[in-house]
């Protein structure tokens, strides 16, 4: 009885007539993140917000929009984050390519620093400190 339950939050009203572009605009809002619960698509939330933007996404197709041009739209008005899967761009490699450069120059910075400690010449006791060494080795 609860397994459809995200069915409930596309309104009677809200559903086109035409199935494929009611189709077309389910798989769009499945895309869109809600921007009030952050954690549901604009398909599954019941947010008014939600509503609008899935109002928006068929008026938009109805309008003969593509469901690219739909994407780009809503992107466009706020911004990436609104994408559930976000695009594949600069910035978010960067965003998770950064985790994974800082491990590297860490592990660089620590190689260097163990092969300069490693590397250091030893410095010679003179005659008079290795005398009194052995005398502190010997008990005396």
């Amino acid at each position: 009885m609860l397994t459809p339950i995200h069915a409930f939050a596309v309104n009677p009203d809200e559903v086109l007539a035409d199935p494929v572009l009611e189709h077309r605009a389910r798989t769009i809002s499945a895309e869109l993140r809600c921007m009030v619960c952050q954690n549901q698509s604009i398909d599954d939330s019941n947010a008014e917000l939600a509503r609008d933007l899935r109002v928006v996404v068929r008026e938009r197709l109805v309008g003969g929009d593509t469901d690219e041009q739909v994407i780009d739209y809503v992107v466009s008005r706020y911004g990436e984050f609104v994408l559930l899967k976000p695009r594949l761009s600069v910035k978010t490699l960067a965003l998770w390519g950064a985790p994974a450069a800082l491990v590297l120059v860490g592990l660089l910075v620590a190689f260097v620093a163990a092969r300069r400690r490693a590397v250091q010449p030893s410095v010679k006791l003179s005659a008079e400190e290795e005398a009194r060494l052995g005398k502190l080795l010997d008990g005396e």
